[in-house]
């Protein structure tokens, strides 16, 4: 059974058709990312399946049951940054958060634990950084320790070191065992962090399915980059336009690049090399970029 499956969900702005007959599947156990610029849609749709937006037509089943209160209170949710008191300690923060949301605030210590605040939880609000504010939301969003967590851009606003707390964070609630479903227009995130992805833009599905199925999937016979180097590179060259497989050898003073057909492997030019008395100093095949990907996907740079 899917923890959330949705039935051509729709959402119209008066003439603006936000979502287009939106239909989603969650595995149990997945991080399931909802992919797509700003303004794809994206929020819409969490808001939909979280009871805060009316959907136009269409229907969601979460765990194979119309939504319900009593549901949605057993889902951890950062669908926007929390208001927090500036002045108060983060502890006491989520002793509000608690007392709103119904749950003991015995909980606390061991939700700020799993974001790695307990040692700052007397510190005021207004000391932490912008990561250190995003964990304190995720910390409340744990409270009553959910099986499911839905965050809307859960890295937004955040700096480097900010964006990889947040990205550790989500892979170790997923080895819990949580099953966690993020929005994010930031495509190198989803790769990053989820198993499963749904691509929207203009309201619309593009494609979905498994990050790998998805985003790295070239096509049936998909053209295959492959970089090498060794201590000749003129005899190298020479050797390897020999490789039945290679179709092209490009590159500069330092690296060839070699373009082949789906047969081109890295072991393979690696064996070759060597039976030719070539011993490679470096070896790396190239993935087709997750840009050149997602434009191929959806046709477009922006939906703005």
């Amino acid at each position: 059974m899917h923890v959330l499956s949705t039935n051509n969900l729709s959402k119209n702005y008066g003439a603006v058709q936000a979502l287009n007959q939106v239909n989603i599947e969650v595995p149990p156990g997945s991080v399931y990312g909802i992919l797509g610029p700003n303004g794809s849609g994206k929020t819409t749709l969490l808001g939909i399946v979280m009871n805060v937006l009316e959907a136009s037509s269409g229907s969601y089943l979460w765990n194979g049951q119309s939504g319900s209160e009593a549901q949605r209170k057993r889902i951890g949710t950062l669908l926007e940054t929390p208001n927090f008191y500036p002045y108060l300690s983060a502890e006491r923060n989520l002793e509000i958060a608690a007392s709103i949301k119904g749950y003991s605030t015995e909980d606390i210590p061991r939700v700020l634990k799993i974001v790695n605040l307990f040692e700052r939880r007397q510190s005021a609000f207004s000391t932490y950084s912008l990561g250190m504010k995003q964990r304190l939301a995720i910390a409340s969003a744990l409270l009553g320790d959910p099986q499911v967590l839905v965050l809307d851009e859960p890295t937004n606003g955040l700096d480097p070191a900010g964006i990889a707390e947040i990205r550790s964070l989500i892979r170790q609630l997923h080895a819990s065992g949580k099953t966690i479903i993020m929005a994010s227009h930031i495509l190198d995130e989803v790769e990053k962090v989820c198993t499963h992805v749904t691509i929207i833009q203009k309201g619309n599905v593009k494609a979905s399915g498994t990050v790998n199925d998805v985003l790295h999937t070239d096509g049936p016979a998909p053209e295959r980059i492959i970089e090498i180097v060794a201590e000749d590179l003129q005899l190298l060259r020479e050797v390897i336009t020999g490789l039945q497989q290679v179709t092209e050898v490009t590159g500069t003073p330092s690296m060839l690049q070699l373009i082949g057909t789906a047969e081109l492997t890295p072991q393979l030019v690696n064996r070759y090399c060597f039976e030719k008395g070539i011993t490679l100093s470096y070896l790396a095949l190239k993935k087709k970029s997750l840009e050149t990907r997602f434009l191929e996907i959806t046709g477009s740079r922006s939906d703005q």
